[in-house]
């Protein structure tokens, strides 16, 4: 699950001006990209513009982008290219890298070590977009404290930090994915997550979600929503009309903002 993490008004237009994905201070991003890139997760596949690296100009690129903010505090825009080769972790062995390459398994749990030996548990997935395997930390995996509505269980929700499947009482399945630009697919085509923070709830609205990893799904009985998910829906839109500025697809109902 990913709340904004970053504001429009912080993006580096200019930038972006550069490698033609704004033009004239505004943007020229799809919804779907724009919350992606807001939320701290990757764009899909775009097509950037007169770039430059190390004395060489490329006219065009395809390529996703993310944003990062440094420890001065400063935005970086950082871009995503299709790799030639993948470049193996040196956690993961030739086997575990080729069952991700080929699709044969959604994700892999690995123990990692610093070098002080504190133990970190990473998932990581393979982007066949970009042919690069991302590298998630599951402690700092956002889980939902509710799905449509559903208070989720602990179990559920370390199950989900995991990149495993979960199922809540309305038939609803979802999982995180990194790769995903929406951060998470499941077996119908929109979801409301929330979570407790800040004495409140803040909602996120996934709609068009992508299926489940190599699950084909029947789209009309995708497209049927439960009971849950349309009160969660009017409870985003009560919260709306009491706080004007909210906007959809983010926050809502968190006292102290």
């Amino acid at each position: 699950m990913n709340l904004v993490n970053f504001h429009e008004d912080e993006l580096p237009i200019k930038d972006m001006e550069t490698i033609g994905l704004a033009a004239g201070g505004q943007l020229l991003l799809n919804v779907d990209d724009l919350n992606a890139l807001l939320s701290g997760r990757r764009t899909g596949l775009l097509e950037l513009q007169n770039l430059e690296a190390e004395n060489i100009k490329i006219k065009s690129l395809n390529a996703k982008i993310s944003l990062q903010h440094t420890d001065e505090g400063k935005m970086d825009l950082l871009i995503h290219p299709i790799y030639r080769k993948a470049q193996r972790p040196e956690f993961l062995d030739e086997n575990e890298a080729e069952k991700l390459q080929k699709g044969e398994v959604a994700n892999l749990l690995k123990i990692t070590k610093d070098n002080h030996g504190n133990k970190t548990e990473m998932l990581i997935e393979y982007d066949a977009d970009t042919k690069e395997f991302i590298v998630s930390d599951t402690e700092k995996i956002l889980a939902p404290d509710m799905v449509n509505n559903e208070f989720l269980t602990a179990a559920q929700k370390e199950s989900y930090r995991k990149g495993r499947e979960v199922e809540i009482a309305d038939g609803t399945k979802f999982s995180y994915s990194a790769v995903d630009h929406h951060g998470i697919r499941a077996n119908k085509l929109a979801l409301v997550a929330s979570i407790l923070m800040d004495g409140g709830l803040s909602y996120v609205v996934y709609k068009g979600l992508n299926a489940l990893f190599n699950t084909k799904r029947d789209e009309k009985a995708a497209a049927k929503l439960s009971p849950g998910y349309h009160q969660a829906m009017k409870d985003v839109e009560n919260q709306r009309a009491f706080i004007p500025e909210v906007e959809f697809n983010s926050r809502s109902r968190s006292a102290g903002r």
